[in-house]
């Protein structure tokens, strides 16, 4: 019998891939969307009606522990994705990364206490690193909180590791390094390229070009957390998901505008500068844990996952959805 699994953040840009995923490879999946009065389930909304009809949808905040404990009975597996991510608008709204990442991890994991839940996933963030201090960066690497965002993910990692010390919960602490592809949030750096490059401009604004970053492809990223949720050795762990490489944001600008528009040229926007102290210089994953414990493997050349990236934001549809003359905090 499949089992039965909850991904909460299921509308948004990770969890609607590894929803996809799961259905893909057997499971029974009941999608946990943010509530709103319009009724939208965000990328989910986009799936043809054949793999909709076969998704569970349960709307409701992750800050509320009632919903959250209705929404895990019944169910064996949660992966936990939902979160505030942007960094710059952590810097004006902490507040709120606490609430939705540290409390809304705190009633993921309660509940999943109380509920006697098989196998809980907490996603983490490469940016609980900060700069590196030594490459390529292991689960041992010291974390650095270098903005209110990946603070309250150190908050929210150091919680689920207290719930597995203090309880032997089976948590597992996921850390996808820098994931891209269809449907990521127009605040990232490769859809503000890429819609800018699309929608005709000859002048691409941009941040600091100057860091470098693992990029990983998305639709490896969620294999990676189902392998990870699989092995047994990797209860009570942190697991990065990463590809033991990286590219600097500027060979990667360089790429993207080589493939859509050569003659187009970089301007750097000032606004989009992260206070010096805050800007993570070098992400730079180590993947030897992922790929002793787990099936996981590297599965898409960066070349082919932003061609794959490319593709999908082409699509007129896709494109309008994203408003590349505003800059996206």
């Amino acid at each position: 019998m499949s089992k039965k699994v909850l991904v909460t953040g299921a509308d948004g840009f990770i969890g609607s891939h590894l929803v996809e995923e799961l259905i893909l490879q057997g499971y029974d999946v009941k999608a946990f969307c943010y509530y709103n009065s319009f009724n939208s389930w965000g990328w989910l909304d986009s799936f043809p009606k054949s793999l909709l009809d076969k998704i569970e949808i349960f709307t409701g905040d992750v800050r509320d522990p009632n919903g959250v404990r209705t929404a895990m009975k019944g169910c064996d597996m949660v992966f936990h994705l939902a979160a505030l991510i942007a960094i710059p608008y952590s810097y004006h709204s902490p507040d709120s990364y606490v609430d939705t990442n540290i409390k809304g991890t705190l009633n993921i994991i309660q509940a999943a206490k109380d509920l006697e839940i098989e196998r809980v996933l907490v996603t983490s963030t490469s940016e609980i690193y900060g700069t590196a201090q030594y490459v390529p960066i292991d689960e041992k690497h010291p974390k650095q909180p270098q903005s209110p965002y990946s603070a309250s993910k150190i908050g929210a990692d150091c919680m689920a590791d207290s719930f597995y010390r203090s309880f032997d919960m089976p948590i597992t602490i996921v850390r996808p390094f820098n994931t891209y592809g269809p449907r990521q949030s127009a605040r990232a750096i490769i859809p503000t390229i890429i819609s800018q490059l699309l929608n005709g401009y000859e002048e691409i604004k941009l941040g600091d070009l100057t860091p470098t970053r693992d990029l990983l492809f998305v639709k490896d990223t969620v294999k990676g957390f189902i392998e990870i949720s699989k092995s047994n050795f990797l209860i009570g762990h942190e697991c990065n998901i990463a590809t033991n490489s990286e590219i600097s944001m500027q060979k990667m600008a360089d790429t993207l505008i080589h493939l859509i528009n050569p003659s187009a040229k970089i301007i750097q926007d000032t606004d989009r500068l992260r206070p010096e102290k805050s800007e993570v210089f070098r992400l730079f994953g180590d993947n030897k844990k992922i790929i002793e414990h787990t099936n996981w493997k590297v599965e898409h050349t960066l070349e082919q996952g932003l061609q794959a990236t490319i593709d999908w934001f082409s699509e007129a549809e896709n494109l309008k959805q994203y408003k590349a003359g505003i800059y996206n905090v």
